[in-house]
């Protein structure tokens, strides 16, 4: 099994594919790491071909195509294109995804929100859904739009803030402790937000809703305040609560802010079903930015990588 970093950028040869793939060349050259650019075939279309024309499908093929594919990303004069690896898989694309993301030991998977609609059937919308339900591994998310050209060299003006959405569980301060590690290898600020949502019962006319409402906040500062308190002095933190839907809210602070990632946790358990909630998936909605989704006490070695690549850019 290979144990060696790597990043895995699935793509369905669209352009939106094409902006993940960018961002996937950025961090794996930042960080020193593989860039595997996988594309999953339908079998069913595989299977056509070798009836309708009599002429086998060869994956060999297809990675010619994934090779034009990036010289169009990249430049055809690109030194990039010399250290892509292709891989081809056949079958569901979230499945093969995960399976080769597991099999090839990534770190990282880079996955934009949508792809093609028309003949590969890769729908992207449906099959980042389904990777983040059963990831074991950080996926970034990136947006359906062509980012352009992308350099971590220039991460401040791409990153902007980080704004990390914290429901106070156990995984908080985990999740907020890779957010840090990120905003201090970008120097850029960290604002963690929690949103504390309306009480919705019959009961609610019954309830001193006032002073429930206030013992919910205070809950929720003192929650913040020590999550806070957790993280690196040297990074620039600012703790919100906000009071309202979930997903808009935090879709409101990440427009009004100007973020560019937002780093979600994705809690639960693989052993016991699907993990993400009806807020990430709003979110990933709402939002036209960079996700970084986390998966429970999932330690990025990615993020060890950052920290190191700033304390080396310190020292030069």
């Amino acid at each position: 099994m290979n144990v060696r970093p790597s990043i895995l950028c699935p793509v369905d040869f669209s352009d939106a594919s094409a902006g993940a793939l960018r961002y996937a060349a950025a961090v794996a050259g930042h960080f020193g790491t593989r860039l595997i650019v996988l594309t999953v075939e339908d079998p069913l279309l595989t299977e056509a071909a070798d009836l309708g024309t009599g002429i086998r499908w060869d994956p060999e093929h297809t990675k010619a195509e994934m090779a034009q594919f990036t010289a169009r990303t990249f430049g055809e004069q690109s030194p990039l294109l010399a250290t892509l690896e292709y891989d081809v898989a056949v079958g569901k694309p979230a499945p093969e995804i995960l399976r080769i993301a597991r099999e090839r030991s990534c770190d990282l998977i880079v996955i934009s929100t949508h792809g093609l609609t028309g003949l590969r059937k890769l729908f992207f919308g449906s099959t980042t859904e389904r990777v983040l339900r059963e990831t074991t591994r950080p996926v970034l998310i990136t947006p359906p739009v062509d980012p352009g050209p992308v350099s971590l060299d220039d991460a401040r003006r791409i990153l902007r803030r980080i704004v990390v959405p914290l429901d106070l569980s156990a995984a908080s301060r985990h999740q907020a402790a890779i957010a840090a590690g990120l905003s201090k290898a970008a120097g850029v600020p960290l604002i963690l937000v929690h949103v504390i949502e309306p009480v919705r019962s019959p009961l609610a006319a019954r309830l001193h809703l006032a002073s429930l409402e206030a013992d919910r906040r205070a809950v929720a500062e003192d929650a913040l305040q020590a999550i806070t308190a957790s993280l690196p002095p040297q990074v620039q933190t600012e703790a919100l609560l906000a009071y309202g839907d979930p997903a808009e809210e935090l879709a409101k602070v990440a427009h009004d802010r100007g973020a560019g990632l937002v780093v979600m946790g994705l809690n639960g358990s693989p052993v016991l079903g699907p993990r993400m909630g009806s807020v990430t998936y709003r979110m990933l909605c709402l939002v036209q930015t960079l996700v970084l989704a986390l998966p429970p006490e999932r330690m990025d070695t990615l993020v060890a990588r950052a920290a190191g690549a700033a304390a080396a850019g310190v020292t030069k």
